[in-house]
């Protein structure tokens, strides 16, 4: 079941064809929360969305976001409804933004952060957030060796 009205800004034919690589589709309960935390939280910009279908990047790395309702009828949604968390074993790690602005943007929107902001022996400061949905969003950004 599709909610959207009017046109999407290309068509599902020419969005499909500029796909290549590997790509990342997040099916979410509702798209507007999931776009909120796209932006607010991570940074990113939203380059298209309506209720049914989403398509985020951030620096330059793009992912789409599909509604439930958008797989009713595919087998994939029952696994998803009945996995429990979504995503669970699964981390999407953003590189280059800052955990700490992270942290609060997600706080602000009522997320769970996993793990505050903290410096790691990696060289990394990383925070972990729970999106609305349950995906498990790493942001962090390279601070250089410890001690440094």
């Amino acid at each position: 079941m599709k909610l959207r009205t009017g046109d999407p800004w290309m068509s599902a034919i020419d969005y499909s064809r500029s796909l290549h690589g590997l790509s990342i589709n997040l099916l979410v309960a509702s798209i507007e929360p999931a776009v909120r935390f796209g932006t607010e939280v991570i940074g990113a910009e939203a380059v298209y969305s309506d209720p049914d279908f989403a398509v985020m990047v951030y620096a330059g790395q793009e992912w789409m976001l599909h509604a439930d309702h958008t797989y009713e009828a595919h087998p994939h949604a029952m696994r998803t409804h009945d996995a429990g968390a979504r995503g669970a074993g699964l981390e999407i790690r953003i590189h280059g933004r800052s955990p700490d602005e992270a942290a609060r943007a997600a706080t602000a929107l009522g997320c769970e952060i996993l793990t505050p902001p903290a410096d790691k022996a990696h060289g990394m400061r990383e925070t972990y957030i729970l999106d609305p949905d349950g995906y498990t969003w790493v942001v962090d950004e390279y601070i250089g060796p410890p001690g440094k």
